[in-house]
């Protein structure tokens, strides 16, 4: 593990490490506004206020990560927002197309359930290796 302290000898500074935590937190506090309330958890996570204002830190603070185990992180973490919001539009399209075929409606069940499940799971993977100050296996 390196030096969080030390930002010279390629760890990162310790408000870095708390940035990319804030990032996950509100992304996990969107997936509970999905959970609790009338809304999905692919509609809280993309328009809600807690990852917008997320994806705005990532983008504000991804190039201070450059060259640390924290820069996969902030990776992930645009990569899952971006991802997210492709796939939501194109099941949001399929199920348009196919609703006069009467299985729009579960298109859109389906595909949105799908996508709630694989944010929070990119969520959770990702807040449990920077716990364990690892970087993303993969992006």
């Amino acid at each position: 593990m390196s030096d969080l302290t030390n930002y010279n000898d390629g760890g990162p500074k310790k408000s870095l490490l708390f940035v990319t935590q804030l990032v996950y937190i509100l992304h996990g506090l969107s997936i509970v506004i999905g959970l609790m309330t009338g809304a999905t958890i692919i509609s809280a996570f993309l328009f809600g206020w807690p990852s917008i204002a997320a994806v705005i830190l990532n983008y504000i603070m991804a190039p201070d990560a450059r060259g640390t185990f924290l820069q996969s992180h902030f990776s992930w973490q645009i990569r899952t927002f971006w991802y997210g919001m492709v796939w939501t539009i194109l099941v949001a399209i399929v199920g348009i197309v196919l609703t006069p075929l009467v299985i729009g409606p579960f298109i859109w069940l389906t595909g949105f359930v799908i996508l709630g499940i694989w944010v929070a799971y990119r969520i959770i993977v990702g807040w449990l290796r920077l716990r364990q100050y690892r970087p993303i296996f993969s992006n």
